[in-house]
């Protein structure tokens, strides 16, 4: 199992360690409620570094990245995010996965899932037919994501660089706390506001970040986060995570990620895609909040009232903001109207949910 540079604070602080994507990564410090509640109403800090980074360099990494990605990355100059997904030739999704802008048409930084990394960098590696420059920085790559209303307020204490104005999915790069070279990016998984920030594991870097941070946000209240306040963060927001809501058999117009589906280029399966937009997919991801009592878990069959099964549960929990059970999961087509009645089945009961509009509220 793999540590981060920031497994030693982990365990300072107390944190409760498991095994999550080959690393031994901190599931909860504080509580999951309570941690869910600081990124919310204040700032938290997550150890995110198990993400996988590539750089892709030279006149060819732009039509390489577009061939091979759902979204329109040609869109993109220097400072600018984009979320996209890699599909493979059924038109599944090998990953979903953020892509920067770091030179137009020259460099380029695609940021994947920490259980996908070798299987990116695989499929990436065999489309590069025109000799991309490739480079893995996922293990000397630290990335932390300061999430809450208050994260940008705290952080600018520590740099010159003007983090509080940065508009959602810009970054940009300069020192900070002391650190050259260190990219901060308006990106997050929590729908909380805040940043990530990206830079290299080397000099002691990770430690003077790590400190820096909760030196300067020791007076506003700022802490650490784990894995579970995250996974509760992004449910209540509706955002996919792959190997639950999303995975290789699973389509971008399934999943509704039609958004990040752009017909203007090609790319793997842009034909199966485009089949699916015209005759409609057979199942759609929805979001549910339950009825009756009862939590959704993740493989749960879903029902009809009379019983049919049209689905299933990818995933759920008691959501802390909202004070109710919510899940998400596909069915078919006609059962995913806003409001309609649908069951999920749990050992042997029948409970009731109904359909709602993500993000929920």
């Amino acid at each position: 199992m793999k540590n981060t540079a920031f497994t030693q604070k982990h365990l300072d602080a107390g944190a409760k360690m498991a095994p999550f994507a080959g690393f031994n990564m901190p599931i909860s410090y504080t509580g999951i409620n309570d941690e869910h509640a600081a990124v919310r109403n204040n700032a938290g800090v997550f150890d995110v570094s198990h993400m996988g980074e590539f750089i892709l360099k030279g006149e060819g990494a732009l039509d390489l990245i577009q061939r091979i990605t759902t979204n329109d990355a040609s869109k993109l100059t220097a400072g600018k995010a984009q979320y996209s997904a890699l599909t493979n030739n059924e038109g599944g999704i090998v990953d979903d996965l953020l892509v920067y802008c770091l030179e137009p048409n020259k460099s380029y930084m695609l940021v994947v899932n920490a259980g996908n990394i070798q299987k990116d960098w695989d499929w990436i590696s065999a489309h590069n037919t025109t000799g991309v420059e490739m480079h893995n920085i996922s293990e000397k790559t630290c990335l932390l994501a300061v999430q809450g209303p208050n994260a940008t307020k705290i952080l600018q204490t520590l740099t010159e660089m003007d983090i509080l104005n940065l508009k959602y999915y810009t970054f940009t790069k300069g020192k900070f706390a002391g650190v050259d070279n260190v990219l901060v990016s308006a990106t997050g998984y929590t729908g909380a506001g805040g940043v990530e920030i990206y830079f290299e594991d080397s000099n002691g870097a990770a430690d003077i970040i790590w400190d820096a941070i909760f030196e300067a946000g020791k007076t506003a209240g700022i802490k650490p986060i784990g894995l579970g306040a995250r996974d509760t963060l992004r449910l209540e927001m509706g955002f996919c995570l792959y190997g639950n809501d999303i995975d290789d058999t699973t389509s971008p117009l399934e999943a509704g990620l039609g958004w990040i589906t752009r017909f203007t280029k090609n790319f793997t399966a842009k034909s199966i895609l485009e089949k699916q937009k015209s005759e409609g997919v057979n199942r759609k991801l929805v979001g549910f909040e339950m009825i009756d009592k009862g939590i959704p878990r993740h493989d749960y069959q879903i029902s009809d009232a009379e019983g049919n099964i049209i689905g299933k549960v990818t995933s759920g929990t008691q959501a802390p903001s909202l004070q109710k059970a919510i899940g998400m999961g596909y069915v078919t087509t006609e059962n995913t109207h806003t409001d309609n009645e649908i069951y999920i089945l749990v050992r042997d009961k029948k409970l009731k949910a109904k359909v709602v509009k993500l993000p929920f509220q």
